[in-house]
């Protein structure tokens, strides 16, 4: 239960604290995540796709920590080679080759068909975890860096984007392959990473959906001191590469402010730290309009109103930013003069192009166009036309946390099924 905090060995504060803060960055921010999440029906539905994912957790206990046992007594001499040479000839890595595992249980048990089925399953799940996280980085810097350096491109323009940012994601993966290679645990690599990089994150998060206070200055400048921070251990740490391997007697010259501080335990100070920083600069900064929170945190989500717009001039009288805000997603614009005096510009048919964009896609593209447009995943998409009131139906239906009684009772005693199984498999393994 307290094992030395200074060894490859996990402690145990770190695993209760620091991997529950890498936790609540992963499963409740990133994006690969959430978009599965947004994805849902309803909320019902998003809440028992959790809860499942929930229980489906506790198979690697029998997916991946039993079968390395196994693997380990089977092939001692492989998995668990004993010095830098033997395990540089075994598997081409000095620290390890507990790596090889899994994948000799597949090759030297399993029958041939099994074996092809296995290795499809494989790599049907490692296709789609990278379609997943790629389009989601994707995403991210096209709708989010892009869009503020070209804020009038055109969709096939932020298309053509999208596909050439997940090629430089590919190519950046593939040099990232030595590093990762140098790890015999790939375990370790990973907590490593997320411990150094992703606190900030999950405390902005935390901070956000608790309290109404904090600012967007407050979340920037915090971010970005968390990524300083986590940045310097980071390049610090793997600057002095790989530990050495199992029964080496070189010496790994860390600085003692990082060889003396676990990396579990950095995430938790990084956590602390960028919730201080939030904290501080939203206490001296200008707080946020309260109606622009409205149902935006946990305390107030059912709290009733119409939200005003993140974009809305906080100095407009009240009249005029309801004005303001009812422009989003409507099929007129209202504008606010310099005299205060509001102005509404029909567009025909509520039809947001203008004729000469519609005009410009109708016409006849050369075949290499045709051919560019097919590979980038780019073709003209029609569907019928929402009037306001069905457009405002849509999304009220969209934004309602509203369940029936039946399944928000099923998802409640699922969820604590869920949590006293895992506290007792905790107790239980400890």
């Amino acid at each position: 239960m307290r094992p030395a905090t200074l060894t490859n060995d996990l402690p145990w504060t770190g695993v209760v604290f620091g991997i529950t803060i890498s936790g609540v960055w992963y499963w409740c921010t990133d994006q690969v995540i959430v978009q599965r999440t947004l994805a849902a029906k309803n909320l019902s539905y998003a809440r028992a796709g959790t809860i499942l994912a929930g229980f489906l957790k506790f198979t690697p206990l029998w997916l991946l920590i039993i079968p390395g046992m196994v693997s380990r007594i089977l092939f001692p001499s492989v998995v668990g080679c004993a010095s830098e040479e033997e395990c540089l000839k075994v598997c081409g890595t000095a620290t390890g080759c507990t790596n090889l595992a899994y994948p000799l249980l597949v090759l030297k048990l399993m029958p041939d068909g099994l074996r092809g089925l296995m290795i499809a399953v494989m790599l049907s799940a490692l296709m789609s975890s990278l379609t997943s996280i790629f389009n989601s980085g994707s995403t991210l810097f096209t709708m989010d860096i892009y869009t503020r350096i070209r804020k009038n491109a055109s969709e096939g323009e932020l298309l053509v984007v999208a596909r050439l940012t997940v090629l430089v994601l590919v190519g950046v993966s593939i040099a990232w392959i030595p590093i990762v290679k140098g790890f015999s645990e790939l375990f370790h690599y990973i907590q490593q990473v997320t411990s150094f990089l992703t606190p900030p994150l999950a405390a902005v998060y935390v901070l956000a959906i608790s309290s109404k206070r904090i600012n967007e200055q407050g979340a920037f400048w915090s971010l970005m001191c968390g990524l300083v921070v986590g940045a310097v251990r980071f390049i610090v740490e793997f600057s002095y590469g790989t530990p050495p391997g199992c029964g080496s007697d070189k010496e790994y010259k860390l600085p003692a402010i990082i060889s003396q501080v676990h990396y579990l335990h950095f995430g938790c100070l990084l956590f602390g730290l960028t919730a201080i920083i939030a904290i501080v600069i939203s206490l001296l900064t200008k707080p946020i309009n309260p109606r622009k929170l409205v149902r935006l945190t946990y305390l107030s989500r059912n709290e009733p109103g119409d939200r005003l717009d993140q974009s809305v001039d906080d100095d407009l009288p009240d009249h005029l930013m309801e004005l303001e805000t009812k422009n989003n997603g409507s099929g007129s614009v209202e504008s606010v003069d310099d005299m205060g005096v509001a102005s509404t510009d029909n567009l025909a048919d509520g039809n947001t192009k203008n004729e000469s964009d519609v005009a410009d896609a109708d016409k006849a593209l050369p075949w290499y166009r045709i051919a560019a447009n097919w590979i980038c995943g780019i073709e003209k998409q029609t569907g019928p036309e929402l009037t306001d009131a069905e457009q405002a139906e849509l999304l009220a239906k969209s934004l309602s946390i509203e369940e029936g009684r039946k399944w928000r009772l099923v998802n409640a005693v699922s969820a604590i099924i869920l949590i006293l199984l895992s506290t007792f498999l905790w107790a239980f393994f400890a």
